[in-house]
């Protein structure tokens, strides 16, 4: 194996129910011959294998497994079931304040966390000034940890942790509660550590994080791999589960060819039959300028009498991130009692200041604004195009910005020796 890489073969893990501490207490005393448990299992039939070098995001609803196979594989659990091989040196930030005491110092937490990590006391010596620098907390190492907010400790724990590059690096989402400053700067040291070789295992609620940093998705439900792919196709999927999950309407993947794979989902009470994206001569198109107006069409269909309906659209770039949305009861247009047999026509109209690129659009049907009450039918990647500059000056970005720019000079010697 390389250094960095991770496999995992028909890994479970269960953890023992009593009905009582009677119970529980009657099997300890009996050296194993009474068994007063059932097997709750959290994890089965796991497997996985990520490469060196790779960054894979596991994600799933809260009890899905993720933490526990992170566990499993930073080696502080063992597992009931299966096998789990790792090659090369671990830095995992599972849980926030994992091998801190809170009455000692920050820099005696240093070196405790640093011997628990593997660091020998040479490593540990160089590592010091690195860790005040980065965690920006020279000034209160030397108070217990105890007065630190979850902010100050979360520094504290990720600078420990990418003191010294690891080969695998494992993140449970204690980033989550510092500062956006900080987040920016463990982002930028996670992002440099992979372009030198570290392999990343990350948890995490933030898609624009995931798309940003991972190669790929595991999805978990109930202690099973449900999915893993690519962080679009996976992450649209799972937004789909989270949608219908009361219901567990059906959902359905197919190739979209440039926007990779399109997710769709709902009730079907009402349908989008037709979107288009038309230009300023009224025309689809699936290439347009750059500033362009535009107007995006759904063509509806209703097939169940509905008290309301709210339809939104989304625009996102190549990698899936958000650009632009916005929805009909953002935009003040009411749609209620529709009947049966009813076709809607709905059109967002808008100028298309975005740089140069391909775009996907997704839309949404609902019954409430926030889209997560009732959802009729919802597609990811229901339709790509691309953007061409012809009219505008050359910009980098997203966002086309319409700028002018103007030089005053003022209080200019003449060069000696010039007329």
């Amino acid at each position: 194996m390389n250094k960095g890489s991770i496999t995992l073969q028909g890994v479970g893990k269960y953890y023992k129910r009593y009905a009582s501490n009677r119970a529980k207490a009657a099997e300890i005393l009996s050296f194993g011959r009474l068994q007063n448990h059932t097997a709750h299992w959290v994890l089965q039939d796991i497997d996985l294998s990520v490469a060196a070098g790779e960054a894979v995001a596991l994600l799933g609803y809260n009890g899905a497994g993720k933490s526990t196979l992170l566990k499993l594989i930073a080696g502080t659990t063992t597992p009931s079931a299966g096998q789990v091989h790792l090659e090369g040196r671990i830095s995992a930030m599972l849980e926030l304040g994992i091998g801190f005491h809170p009455e000692l110092t920050g820099h005696q937490n240093i070196l405790m966390a640093g011997r628990l990590m593997g660091m020998s006391g040479d490593e540990i010596t160089q590592s010091l000034t690195g860790i005040a620098e980065f965690s920006e907390l020279a000034d209160r190492l030397d108070e217990p940890l105890r007065t630190y907010s979850s902010g100050m400790q979360a520094r504290l724990a990720f600078s420990i942790a990418t003191a010294v590059r690891p080969d695998v690096l494992i993140v449970d989402e204690v980033l989550s509660v510092g500062d956006a400053y900080f987040q920016h700067k463990s982002f930028a040291r996670i992002r440099e550590y992979r372009q030198q070789g570290t392999t990343l295992l990350f948890v995490s609620h933030d898609f624009g994080a995931i798309r940003a940093l991972c190669d790929r998705v595991v999805l978990l439900e109930n202690g099973k791999k449900l999915k893993d792919g690519p962080p679009t196709e996976v992450l649209d999927f799972y937004h789909a589960l989270v949608l219908d999950r009361e219901r567990k309407a059906g959902i359905v993947q197919q190739s979209a060819g440039q926007a990779g794979t399109s997710t769709r989902s709902g009730g079907g009470e009402v349908t989008v039959e037709r979107i288009e994206l038309l230009g300023r001569e009224a025309h689809a198109r699936s290439l347009l300028n750059c500033g362009e107006d535009s107007t995006l069409r759904l063509t509806c269909q209703v097939h169940a009498d509905i008290p309301n309906l709210v339809a939104g659209i989304m625009f996102r770039d190549k990698v899936g991130n958000p650009v632009f949305g916005t929805n009909t009861h953002l935009l003040g247009l009411p749609l209620t009692d529709l009947r049966a047999g009813e076709t809607l026509q709905l059109d967002f109209t808008q100028a298309l200041d975005l740089g140069a690129g391909s775009y996907s659009i997704s839309y949404g049907l609902t019954d409430a604004s926030d889209g997560m009450t009732h959802n009729y039918d919802w597609k990811d990647g229901a339709l790509v195009f691309e953007l061409i500059n012809r009219d505008y000056p050359v910009s980098v970005g997203m966002a086309l910005l319409k700028t002018k720019t103007t030089a005053v000079r003022s209080g200019c010697a003449t060069p000696e020796g010039r007329p």
